[in-house]
């Protein structure tokens, strides 16, 4: 009789044993649920916070008038376009350029490491970085090739890129217009 009980004792004792591991990975399970949902949360508020900097740096008065002022501006080639903006001969404009690219390339390498979505970004009005880079494409190429390399403002050029697939995925009759600067009316 002695040796049933110690025998049920001991079953009882697995059992409850068992009980307590099903309990604490149940409750494991419930804790990594909770940290995850967190976790998504905190990305979200920080996405939203990432984009809220975006659209203060970018989206401004300040931020359209050095836009507008870029795509107005004209040369011939290369030689030209330094001889008139070149930061030899004009250093504010060499500077409103220069800053404008490295913030849209900046927004370009946060889209590339899936930092910020494609969508937001172009309902945000950052689809203006396929203007900027079709006006600038062959300055920053031949910069590329004659000073800073094949990545040189490589994420903007990603971020045009991506402007322009969301905006003809949503408008596939999209073009982009001849003069960038300025109203042309429907020939």
């Amino acid at each position: 009789m002695v040796m049933v009980d110690v025998s049920l004792l001991q079953s009882l004792s697995y059992v409850a044993a068992a009980i307590g591991v099903c309990v604490a990975a149940v409750y494991y399970a419930m804790v990594l649920r909770e940290q995850r949902r967190n976790m998504r949360l905190t990305l979200e508020t920080r996405r939203i916070g990432l984009m809220d900097s975006i659209i203060t740096r970018t989206i401004n008065e300040e931020g359209y008038r050095s836009f507008i002022e870029l795509l107005r501006y004209e040369w011939s080639d290369y030689e030209d376009f330094e001889r008139k903006y070149g930061s030899e001969n004009d250093v504010d404009a060499a500077a409103k350029r220069h800053a404008m690219w490295h913030e849209y390339n900046s927004v370009g390498m946060m889209l590339r490491k899936g930092l910020v979505d494609a969508e937001d970004l172009c309902d945000s009005g950052v689809q203006g970085a396929i203007y900027l880079w079709e006006k600038y494409r062959p300055i920053i190429e031949e910069n590329r090739r004659r000073y800073n390399g094949k990545n040189y403002l490589k994420d903007l050029e990603y971020l045009a890129g991506e402007m322009l697939r969301v905006t003809k995925e949503r408008d596939p009759s999209y073009r982009i217009p001849e003069a960038l600067d300025k109203y042309v009316p429907d020939k």
